[in-house]
């Protein structure tokens, strides 16, 4: 079953953040991830979401996981949450009631 990881923060140094752009890319490489949802100004219908919304679909939740926490992605990491607050889910996908 599809794994999907979620995240949706808020930029807190607009400066030092492009650094993680640039660098996360390349942590994705063979994961087998597809980036559905990379939306930098998410619109606000409910509730208090952040304004930058992501998506990554993985082949699993354990993938996901197995590249969340890989040495190339925890390498750049800190260069989110070091210039952004905000949060990071690991979903599955759904599966219809039979």
């Amino acid at each position: 079953m599809a794994g999907y990881l979620i995240a949706t923060y808020d930029i807190t140094n607009p400066e030092a953040y492009p650094a993680y752009v640039a660098a996360v890319g390349a942590t994705l490489a063979g994961s087998g991830a597809e980036v559905l949802v990379a939306d930098y100004n998410s619109d606000m219908v409910e509730g208090k979401p952040a304004k930058v919304t992501v998506v990554l679909k993985f082949a699993s939740k354990t993938a996901a996981l197995a590249w969340y926490n890989s040495a190339a992605y925890q390498a750049v990491v800190h260069l989110r949450t070091s210039n952004s607050v905000g949060a990071m889910v690991l979903v599955d996908g759904f599966v219809p009631p039979a």
